[in-house]
């Protein structure tokens, strides 16, 4: 087997790989709103937009000490990148600050 071809079945492995991760956070964060144990992630993008106006760069749904985080990048209108973190159970922001 040449060395472009190793290089080219890697390369597949790893986006392979990577989108099974995202589909298991997508089920994951679906099961956990079924339950009620998270509130939409519209409701907290609407929070996350009353406390910065701009795009949306990336949301991450995290775990961290057992509790449920919604983790949000924002790019303000200056070209400044935000970061949110919500508790994913109420919305309470845990985190904001300007990266």
């Amino acid at each position: 087997m040449g060395r472009l071809t190793r290089l080219i079945i890697a390369v597949v492995v790893v986006l392979l790989s990577a989108q099974s991760v995202a589909d298991d956070d997508q089920s994951r964060a679906l099961q956990l709103r079924q339950l009620g144990e998270i509130l939409p992630l519209e409701q907290i993008l609407a929070i996350s937009r009353q406390q910065i106006d701009g795009h949306i760069l990336e949301v991450e749904l995290e775990q961290k000490r057992g509790r449920i985080i919604y983790e949000i990048e924002i790019l303000d209108h200056q070209g400044r990148v935000w970061e949110l973190k919500f508790d994913a159970a109420n919305g309470d922001i845990l985190k904001r600050e300007q990266e």
